[in-house]
This record gives structure tokens, C-alpha cells and sequence, in this order.
């Protein structure tokens, strides 16, 4: 029976394959004489003619496949595209192109990436690593998600290993951390997605999301496994169910050295704009009003970096709790209501510091017009609650966030109430996509005579007021966790601590000139095209913190150089001559 040539193992191989870059020599050495084209190109050719290949792809789902096509194929000339096009391939290899990718998974499926472990087989989780023959110290960063909280599309069971991979792409490409010793992996649950569970080529576990006492059981199998077979990891969650997310962080945070991004991350970054705007307005943390519309994991999260800041700067920490008020979807978050998540209830006002607010809330409540719609459901407010037009009036912020998902919630009036009030108002509209964001920072500037400071979860054009150029920056977690995850691996930090965020948050800052040296109109954060440069500096600071805190287990001499020469660079080094 006649068979097919066998391929030699390094061209199945992503990392040590280089294709029509192997030399004579190497191609003699490995067994790919006449298996390959007679030039021999360098990567920067390679990287050239791949770019032209991307370009030619008709949208962003085919570009992502395109590129994770490469990824399987050769890993090396993969990042090496990638950091030379950054700022342009970082929405396509995660937020948001990735979220149709993973939308689309089984059906697009060609070859596995990650470690895939089923709630269903728990007996399987420590032999489902130990089948990759890893040495405990060859193994620096590992991403996992249970995927039922992805971007802003809910939850895609098994699908989600692609944010996990995505993730990971973007820590490398960013920050230099080596992708031979990263591991993503998705925790494998089950799904409430019926479309999935419909799904004739659905690669999941088949049955509803596990939840409750077995769900914990795993995740606690999870940690204690990956943190004994690879005790140098970082272990970055992300994705989790908002609930869940804030209650792993609680419980193993002290335990493990462990991230959630979608918490600690979003807090991080919007903490970094918040203290460039501080540096445009001259008013200190501690005398901040903050308003977050959004209750949810990012939002929380948010209020907790702040409220560090705010401690930082002098106030004890119910003082600063006090100066923090959220708003969800049913109104503002008061002591007393029904459904508060224990993460939520720190927050929650007493109630007689409020019952005098609702009637001035109904009297607003048909006052807004157009910007509206005349529904107070779209301003976090229920039945009988606080909206947020209410809370507004009546708490007077210096800052509101937005991270409610509700399109068009930040109204003029709710703009221009608050803009009585300040003479330069901090907003934040971060929910993206587009379609969820709360405003456009186009209307915050006109609404304000441009007087609104304002960055934004999505990419957005700069925008002229009155003569001057206003460049809006980009809330994009991307510009903190990749240095924090190096920073993480330079120290080999026993935890990340609230002043190693801190830290982070810190380094991003100070990257941007939003006092009088950045003129009229500057960003209140740095652009993503220098992000590979940003990573190192936000990792310097990072090791620091930790070495300053006493959790670092390596304190380098020189911080700089030592971050250096951890950054994995995308360059073809001298080519193996055995599998592994």
C-alpha cells in the first residue's frame, strides 16, 4: 500500500521551523534536501512577503485566520510580523477580531494550541500537563479561562481558548515573554450557550455550565496542580464569570501568585489616565468624586485601584471607600437592595444617606429628551432606584467611568450637570465595542466646550474643538499587562501586590505628558505603537515594587538590563538538530 513522503519533525514544529530561511547546510543536516524552494531568504524578506500576503485578506476574521494559520507554521517569522505591526495586528489577534474567532472555533478548527481540561475528566488534569514533558522551571507564564464572561459576547465554552491564546500572542509580541515557555489553557466547564450545545460540530464538553461545589473543586484542582508542576508561573485569569472572578482573586490571590486582568488590568490602566488627568486639573486623589457606571467585574475593579490611589495619597481606607459611588443597571448600589454581590456590597451607600435623592431622580427622570429616549433604564436605574443623572446631581464627581455596556448612557444633560460642577470633568466611557460605548468622546469635548478630559475603551480619530486638536487615547489593557507579566518574571515575585499595580499604573502615566508640557488636546495615555518599549519600562518599575516590597525573589543589580535580557526577541538563532 503505497503512503505519502513523511514530513522531517521540523516542519512540524512551529517554533523550530523556519522554512525557505534554512541554509544549505541546515537543509542538508535535517533531511529537507529538495523539500524546499532553492533561495534562501532572510526573516526580514519572509516578514515582508507575509505581510503582503495579510494585506490581501478581504476582513479582520480572515486576516485572523491568516495569521494563526502562521502561527502554526512558524512562530519566529509569526511575532516577527507582529511586533512590526503592532499598533495596526493588535485588534486582529485579540479585542475585538478575536471575539468572532472565537464565535466561530469548532467550525474553523485545524490544529489544537493549549491544554484542554475537561470538567467532565478531573482524573486527567495533572497527566494533561505532565504529557508536555516541561521541566518545573521552563514554564513562566500560564493563561486560563473558563470563558464565560468573553470581551463582550458572554460565554463560548471550549471556544475560549482562543482568548487564552490571543492573550498570550499579545504578552509576547508586547513584552518579550519567551512563547516556548507560556501555556494557555480553558477550563472546560460546560456552556449555557444553546447554539453551542446545538451544534452538531461542537468541540466542547456537551452539557450546561458546572457551577457550585464540583466547579470550585476544579479550579482548586487547577491551581494546585499548575502551581506545583511550574511554581515560577504567573497564573492570569481571565474571562471568568464576574462573580467568580472577584471571589478566586480573594480567596487564592495571597496564596498564588495569580492576575486577573479583566479586574486588576482594567483597574491598572484606568487608574494611569485618571492620574494624567489629575496632572491636568492639579487636584490631588484624595479630593476625588468618583462615580462608576457599571457594576460589574471591570467596574469594581476600577473603584478598588482608585480607592488604593486614594489611600496612597493620605485617606484611610473608608474614607476613600465613601468618595467612590457606583451605579448599575438598577440604580445606584445602596446597603439595603436586593441581589447586591458580595463584591458589590463594599460600595453600596447606606440608605439614609440617599432617601432624599429619589424624588429629585423622578423629577429628572422625563427631563432629558432626545439623549434619552425618555427610558431611565439606559442611566442604571430600576423601578424604584437612583439613576445615574441622579446620582450626578447630587454627588457633584470630578470623575465618572463608564463600564456599564449601555450605548449612548453618558447623556448631554448627564454631561453637562456634572460640567457645572467641575471645571475640567474626567470622563471615561471604556465599554467597547462601539455599538456598547456610553458616549463618543466627540460629544463629551462639544458638550463641554472641550473642557472634558476623556479617554475611551476603542480606538478613536482625535477630535478638533475650537482650534485645538484633542488626541483621545486608548483605555487598552495591552499597555499594562504585558510589562506587569514581565515585570512578574524578571523578579520572580512570590504575589503580585496592590503596590506592584500601582507600580504599573504609574509607569504608564508617566509615559505621557497631560500637564502643560503635553499642551492643549495631549493624550491622557501612551499610543500602543511604541507598546514593546512601553512593556520594559512598565516591567522596570514593576521589579522594583516588588523588590521594595520584600516579594521579589530575584533583586537584579541592574533593573533595566535585567528586563533586557528577558525579552525573547523574534530573530531565527541557530537551528536545532533534534525534536526538542
Amino acid at each position: 500500500m503505497s503512503r505519502q513522503p513523511r514530513l522531517p519533525w521540523v516542519m512540524n514544529d512551529p517554533l523550530a521551523h523556519r522554512g525557505t530561511a534554512f541554509t544549505a547546510a541546515e537543509r542538508d543536516r535535517l533531511g529537507l534536501v529538495g523539500r524546499l524552494p532553492d533561495a534562501v531568504l532572510t526573516l526580514e524578506q519572509q516578514a515582508r512577503r507575509a505581510y503582503e500576503q495579510l494585506r490581501r485578506q478581504p476582513d479582520d476574521l480572515a486576516a485572523y485566520i491568516h495569521l494563526e494559520q502562521l502561527h502554526d507554521r512558524n512562530e519566529v517569522l509569526y511575532y516577527r510580523l507582529l511586533t512590526e505591526h503592532l499598533a495596526e495586528l493588535l485588534p486582529i489577534v485579540y479585542d475585538p477580531t478575536v471575539g468572532e474567532a472565537v464565535k466561530t472555533y469548532s467550525h474553523e478548527y485545524r490544529r489544537p494550541r493549549g491544554v484542554f481540561l475537561s470538567i467532565d475528566r478531573p482524573q486527567d488534569l495533572r497527566r494533561s500537563f505532565e504529557v508536555l514533558e516541561l521541566a518545573p522551571d521552563e514554564v513562566d507564564l500560564v493563561v486560563v479561562t473558563d470563558a464565560e464572561q468573553i470581551l463582550g459576547i458572554g460565554d463560548w465554552g471550549v471556544h475560549g481558548i482562543q482568548i487564552a491564546v490571543g492573550k498570550l500572542a499579545v504578552y509576547t509580541a508586547a513584552a518579550g515573554i519567551d512563547p516556548a515557555r507560556c501555556l494557555p489553557v480553558i477550563l472546560d466547564v460546560g456552556t449555557d450557550n444553546e447554539t453551542l450545545l446545538n451544534d452538531p460540530l461542537y468541540l466542547g464538553v456537551r452539557h450546561s455550565r458546572t457551577r457550585g461545589a464540583r466547579y470550585d473543586a476544579f479550579v482548586a484542582a487547577y491551581l494546585d496542580t499548575v502551581s506545583t508542576l511550574y511554581p515560577d508561573a504567573l497564573l492570569h485569569f481571565e474571562d471568568f464569570g464576574a462573580g467568580n472572578a472577584r471571589r478566586f482573586l480573594e480567596r487564592y490571590g495571597e496564596r498564588y501568585r495569580m492576575f486577573n486582568d479583566d479586574m486588576q488590568g482594567t483597574g491598572a490602566i484606568t487608574l494611569a489616565a485618571v492620574r494624567s488627568a489629575l496632572d491636568v486639573t492639579g487636584v490631588p486623589f484624595r479630593e476625588q468624586r468618583v462615580v462608576v457606571f457599571g457594576a460589574g467585574t471591570a467596574g469594581v475593579g476600577i473603584a478598588d485601584q482608585l480607592r488604593e490611589a486614594m489611600v496612597r495619597d493620605g485617606l484611610d481606607g473608608d474614607e476613600a471607600t465613601r468618595r467612590i459611588w457606583l451605579v448599575d443597571r438598577p440604580g445606584l448600589l445602596i446597603d439595603d437592595m436586593d441581589g447586591l454581590r458580595d463584591y458589590q456590597r463594599g460600595y453600596a451607600r447606606p440608605r439614609g444617606e440617599v432617601e432624599k435623592w429619589g424624588e429629585a431622580g423622578k423629577r429628572g427622570a422625563g427631563e432629558n429628551g432626545e439623549d434619552d429616549g425618555g427610558d431611565a433604564r439606559n442611566r442604571g436605574a430600576g423601578r424604584d432606584g437612583i439613576d445615574l443623572l441622579t446620582a450626578v446631581r447630587n454627588v457633584r464627581p470630578t470623575v465618572l467611568i463608564g463600564t456599564s455596556t449601555v450605548r449612548g448612557a453618558f447623556t448631554r444633560q448627564i454631561v453637562r450637570e456634572m460640567a457645572e460642577h467641575v471645571e475640567r470633568p474626567v470622563i471615561f466611557p471604556l465599554s467597547n465595542p462601539t455599538e456598547k460605548i456610553e458616549a463618543m468622546p466627540a460629544d463629551l469635548l462639544r458638550w463641554t466646550d472641550g473642557k472634558a478630559l476623556t479617554t475611551a475603551g476603542i480606538p478613536v480619530d482625535p477630535v478638533e474643538i475650537d482650534g485645538v486638536r484633542h488626541v483621545i487615547g486608548q483605555a487598552n489593557n495591552a499597555l499594562v499587562y504585558p510589562g506587569l507579566g514581565l515585570g512578574v518574571v524578571v523578579s520572580r515575585a512570590e504575589r503580585l501586590t496592590p503596590g506592584m499595580l500601582l507600580a504599573a499604573a504609574d509607569a504608564v502615566a508617566g509615559q505621557v505628558d497631560g500637564g502643560t508640557g503635553g499642551g492643549p488636546g495631549a493624550p491622557l495615555l501612551p499610543q500602543v505603537e511604541n507598546l514593546r518599549a512601553s512593556s520594559a519600562a512598565v516591567a522596570v518599575a514593576v521589579v522594583r515594587a516588588a523588590v521594595g516590597e520584600g516579594v521579589a525573589r530575584v533583586a537584579p543589580d541592574d533593573v533595566v538590563q535585567a528586563v533586557q535580557d528577558a525579552m525573547w526577541q523574534p530573530e531565527y538563532g541557530d537551528a536545532p538538530t533534534s525534536p526538542g
